[in-house]
């Protein structure tokens, strides 16, 4: 019998845990609410509801929130300068550049100009650097995501196979530094997969957790995966089905379900433990103001 990972239900109890801190740490003690910035380029439309749920997870969680939203022509300097303002403002605790950017955008060098003490997505050299060192830092928000959701139903993950579809540095590449760490939740075996690997499937069949993250939809089938596997489904893909505009993800999910164990839906999965990921970045570095 498959069970769901619910990431809805598991974000619902971390965002309860992170209100009584704010409360406890924040409040009683008369100091400032957690504030997170937000810059956004551009119309692009999944980005802009990336950013509004953010936005209202904040506001659910009593973090502030500030957006600045830029036209899609705006210059690098000038997203530079922003990107500094942000740096400077000791009213700001951390905050995000939603990518992607636009083409003209130079994102390495957007990445570089982030404070990485308000560096809250985990993105700059420097927090991806301590995490794979094994030290504090910000960690990815997706990949914090997916080892929380691990750890908080209890899976062990010590001396399993994970495979990873995917290397990306905002799932791929973290969540293979979480999972193999050296300290608990971590000592999984990991193998990274991607578009260029060839007979994926040959991966896919001896792990004992896959995490999926290609951003292909329904790519993984029944016969891509052993009896009792862990399934973790990064992807967010729109389809049209009978007329409608769906979201699937690259799990096919109806094919796998009754041969994993478990297995995170989509919607409702990954996605909602990654925005509640970023809120307890961002309350981290209040605290450490």
């Amino acid at each position: 019998m498959t069970k769901l990972l619910d990431g809805n239900k598991l974000a619902s109890e971390i965002k309860k845990e992170i209100c009584k801190e704010i409360e406890e740490k924040i409040i009683k003690k008369k100091k400032r609410l957690p504030h997170l910035g937000i810059i956004l380029m551009g119309d692009n439309a999944s980005s802009k509801t990336y950013v509004n749920s953010k936005i209202k997870e904040c506001k659910n969680t009593g973090i502030k929130s500030t957006l600045i939203h830029l036209s899609s022509s705006t210059s690098e300097i000038e997203l530079l300068e922003t990107i500094k303002q942000m740096n400077n403002n000791p009213l700001i605790d951390g905050f995000i550049v939603q990518l992607p950017l636009e083409k003209h955008i130079d994102q390495e060098k957007i990445i570089l100009s982030i404070d990485p003490k308000k560096d809250v997505d985990g993105f700059h050299p420097e927090n991806f650097g301590k995490m794979a060192l094994g030290m504090k830092a910000f960690f990815p928000a997706t990949a914090l995501g997916i080892l929380t959701i691990l750890d908080r139903n209890k899976i062990n993950i010590s001396g399993k196979h994970t495979v990873i579809l995917g290397r990306s540095r905002i799932v791929g590449s973290p969540i293979s530094i979480l999972m193999s760490r050296k300290i608990d939740p971590g000592n999984s075996t990991v193998t990274i997969t991607h578009s260029k690997t060839p007979n994926i499937e040959f991966f896919t069949k001896q792990a004992d957790i896959i995490v999926a993250a290609l951003g292909i939809p329904g790519f993984i089938k029944n016969n891509m995966i052993k009896e009792g596997s862990i399934i973790l489904d990064v992807g967010i893909n729109t389809i049209k089905k009978n007329k409608k505009t769906i979201l699937i993800g690259d799990v096919d999910f109806h094919s796998v379900y009754g041969k994993a164990s478990y297995i995170t839906p989509v919607p409702g999965g990954i996605g909602p433990m990654t925005r509640i990921m970023l809120l307890k970045n961002t309350l981290i570095a209040a605290l450490k103001r």
